[in-house]
């Protein structure tokens, strides 16, 4: 089967630009426009949430069904993605998704009540589009879903009779699962016979993830390393020992990045524009940004940069640490992120207690990101668990070599530093095994070293900038997996 005649429906709760919590709505909008770029008839299917419908004023009906869990009919609408030609199908009900607040919590930070039927009907609607319920003229030959959020539509597809296209189910994050009640079985027109631990069940209760785990054809998940690492105790949230059975179906596909925005040749945010061959004009990103963030202007003291969520996940207690211990061994250090309140002050409290060698930035600010992106010498990632990542992969896209703990998409995407690797020119980072902060130190401190060895350094620099983690080499692969499938 020729890409051109394969027809994807790419299910997922959040797309960039049109609505974005996180990474996945940043991979479900790069990774269907470069698929479409090959050749694939993708469509997304995503709920109707009120930013969704506001950026899509021009919809037009694509198909009607009638909601299977409250009263009326469901609304799917055509659109296209903004600035490229990938179609966007809309699950329009406003009861469920046209209203105030984010896609998953309401505006004062709680789960909506609904969830379960909300994500229920969303996957319902990929479903029915990709079964012989779906009468219109274009039907899936794959449908394609995304965590928990999609993770009933292999269920409801396996339980209906007729047509049966192949279904993938995507994990980008293990640690949201989509847990529900009991009670939420009967109400989603799930069969009694799904509830049991050979299907949905889980711990007395109802996951959707798990769902999309048991009864998917092929399971993927967004590095190779984070793919095994899921299968073990540690990293496997419950869910190891059923994503060890089912391994043989299971495989890493690493992300990518958009190779347009995160272009230190073109980027509009930074002061100075630069690519291997001017490197000297990074030097004048970093001088503008310690004028920015406050620091104190020294061209030769290696400035440390972290944005990140400020959560235990990202490690951002070791992160406290080494900054505490290597600010008094002349580094600078600029942060930029949110999350836990305690540590959000902790932070702020030591960046009060060394002005002008520590900036905290509490928040987030695309500009300022960009500009840290380039100003920096050194990015700091010290994550417990990380499926993919993506800052360690902006990082070296602009020659600011990444130190990070060796998970997930970090070991997959970072080449360390060893004496080997440095000798045939491939080192693009520092990475560390032990989550601990003295392992961390450790790894900085390579990197400093090496940092005041300015040919060795460029070395790193040059190997980091020649990357390509654009989205084509990942599109690639998961179009190898889709054609396995159909055929």
């Amino acid at each position: 089967m020729t890409s051109a005649s394969l027809k994807v429906l790419f299910a997922t709760s959040e797309v960039h630009p049109l609505i974005k919590t996180g990474g996945l709505a940043d991979v479900s909008g790069a990774l269907p426009a470069a698929l479409h770029a090959l050749g694939v008839d993708i469509k997304i299917l995503i709920p109707g949430y009120r930013q969704v419908l506001d950026r899509c004023q021009h919809a037009t009906p694509f198909a009607r069904l009638p909601n299977p869990f409250a009263p009326g009919e469901v609304d799917i609408l055509e659109a296209r993605l903004p600035d490229t030609s990938v179609s966007v199908l809309i699950v329009a009900y406003d009861a469920f998704f046209n209203r105030k607040g984010g896609p998953y919590q309401t505006a004062s930070g709680g789960d909506w009540p609904d969830n379960a039927l909300r994500f229920g009907l969303l996957s319902y609607v990929a479903a029915w589009l990709g079964s012989a319920r779906n009468t219109s003229a274009w039907q899936p030959d794959i449908v394609h879903c995304n965590d928990w959020q999609t993770g009933l539509a292999p269920a409801y597809l396996r339980f209906w009779p007729g047509r049966k296209p192949p279904t993938i189910m995507t994990i980008h994050n293990l640690a949201y699962q989509g847990v529900f009640g009991p009670e939420v079985v009967k109400a989603l027109h799930l069969p009694a016979e799904s509830f049991k631990i050979q299907g949905l069940e889980y711990y007395g209760n109802l996951s959707f993830l798990k769902a999309g785990i048991f009864y998917c054809d092929r399971i993927t998940t967004v590095s190779p390393t984070y793919a095994r690492e899921i299968q073990q105790e540690t990293l496997g949230f419950g869910m190891h020992g059923l994503l060890h059975e089912r391994r043989s179906i299971l495989s890493g596909i690493i992300n990518g990045i958009d190779t347009q925005e995160w272009d230190p040749q073109q980027d509009a945010y930074l002061p100075q524009r630069y690519d291997a061959k001017h490197l000297s004009a990074k030097t004048q990103n970093k001088t503008a940004l310690q004028a920015a963030l406050g620091l104190h202007s020294e061209k030769n003291t290696p400035l440390v940069a972290i944005i990140s969520r400020i959560t235990y996940q990202k490690g951002s207690d070791i992160t406290l640490g080494v900054i505490h211990e290597l600010v008094r061994e002349g580094v600078q250090f600029a942060l930029l992120g949110s999350g836990d309140k305690v540590m959000e002050l902790a932070f702020v409290e030591l960046g009060h207690a060394h002005p002008g060698r520590i900036s905290i930035n509490i928040g987030y600010d695309e500009n300022l990101s960009h500009r840290i992106e380039a100003g920096a010498d050194m990015f700091l990632m010290p994550s417990r668990y990380e499926p993919c990542g993506l800052n360690q992969m902006y990082s070296q896209r602009y020659g600011t070599p990444p130190i990070a703990h060796a998970t997930g998409g970090l070991s997959d995407t970072i080449v360390d530093a060893t004496a080997e690797n440095l000798a045939a020119g491939l080192a693009t980072g520092f990475l560390f095994s032990a989550m601990t902060r003295q392992a961390c130190a450790d790894a900085l401190r390579r990197a400093i070293a090496l940092y005041h060895d300015p040919k060795g350094w460029r070395r790193v620099q040059i190997a980091a900038l020649g990357r390509d983690f654009s989205w084509e080499n990942s599109a690639q692969e998961y179009l190898k997996l889709y054609r396995s499938l159909a055929a």
